[in-house]
Formats: structure tokens, sequence, C-alpha cells
């Protein structure tokens, strides 16, 4: 069964942690991407950030949590909290999920 991981940012932290741990949160999703098949920032209806997503495949709750627990931006202070919620895939087309000047 596959994952999503929803991840909310802690309001009160530094705005510039984002920007300051970036890279090295990118090359961990990279080194990963066996596990985490897509990532992203979530933004609310005024275009503030409101957190982040992961799309995770077929992985033990266990290794889900140590993942979450390894990336870079955890130990920062951005992250407030996150859910694991299981995802029953009916339908799966990812190519919608890249963007363009990404693909």
């Amino acid at each position: 069964m596959a994952h999503i991981i929803l991840f909310k940012d802690n309001p009160h932290a530094d705005p510039d942690i984002r920007r300051d741990h970036m890279a090295e949160h990118l090359n961990f999703l990279k080194a990963h991407e066996d596990k985490i098949a897509a990532a992203g920032p979530l933004f609310d209806s005024t275009g503030a950030g409101a957190g982040g997503i992961w799309l995770v495949g077929d992985s033990d709750l266990a290794e889900i949590d140590q993942l979450i627990h390894q990336d870079p931006f955890w130990p920062t202070g951005l992250r407030a909290s996150y859910d694991i919620l299981h995802w029953k895939v009916v339908f799966e087309n990812l190519s919608l999920l890249r963007p363009r000047d990404l693909a």
C-alpha cells in the first residue's frame, strides 16, 4: 500500500530555514527516490507556505518514520508535525505530477 505523508510547517520557524537547507533536502530526496516517489511544498489559498507532501511507495511505517527523521528539514525546526496516511491507489498517472520544466 502506498502512503501520503503530510507535513505541517512550524509557523514560528525562521523563514530562511527552507532556503538554507534546500540543497541538503533535495539531495536527501534524490538519495531515497527508491522510496519517495514524489515530494513538494504545499501552499495555502494566499500562497503562503503550508507544509509539504511526500508520496511514498510500499514501505512499512517504521521505515517511513525513519525517513522522515533523516530528512535534513526535520531537525531544523521547520516541520511542526506530520501525518502518515495509507493510500489505496486506484489510478496512477504520475507524469501529470511533473512540472513541465522538470520533464
